[in-house]
């Protein structure tokens, strides 16, 4: 009997947890003070970074939904399935690379939960990159 966690079973917990990070954008627009840091900006460009902000919430959304939905087709041979979980592995490799080194955090995570916070997206991003890195692997293994 095998009681390990199976891809598929690993994709729909991370389309879980896509969902549940949600709420980190709205905790970090409260943390970085977004109401009145975005004012200092010209219109364009807090539009923007509005705009931007929406898409990524967007973006991880969708992802959270086509995981939870449809985890048999992001870890099967076919070519669509391969290609969106290559993009979510490769959107969340690009999100680790930055959390480690394109910007630092420690200023701004002022207590335990927030840290903790810190910690656990880390933790997610990881975890994202390598379930749908294998689902990819899985794919070509399987064509």
């Amino acid at each position: 009997m095998n009681y390990g966690l199976n891809l598929e079973t690993a994709v729909f917990l991370g389309g879980i947890t896509h969902l549940g990070i949600l709420s980190a954008g709205a905790v970090m627009t409260k943390v970085l003070n977004w109401k009145t840091e975005l004012t200092k900006l010209n219109d364009l460009s807090r539009h923007i970074i509005w705009t931007h902000g929406g898409y990524v919430w967007l973006t991880i959304l969708t992802f959270g939904l086509v995981s939870v939905f449809f985890p048999e087709h992001l870890v099967s041979n076919h070519p669509l399935g391969i290609a969106i979980s290559g993009f979510i592995a490769i959107f969340w490799g690009i999100r680790l690379f930055i959390q480690f080194f394109g910007f630092d955090a420690k200023p701004h995570l002022s207590n335990y939960w927030l840290k903790l916070g810190f910690h656990g997206l880390t933790l997610a991003f990881a975890y994202f990159t390598l379930v749908y890195g294998g689902a990819v692997w899985n794919g070509w293994l399987n064509s």
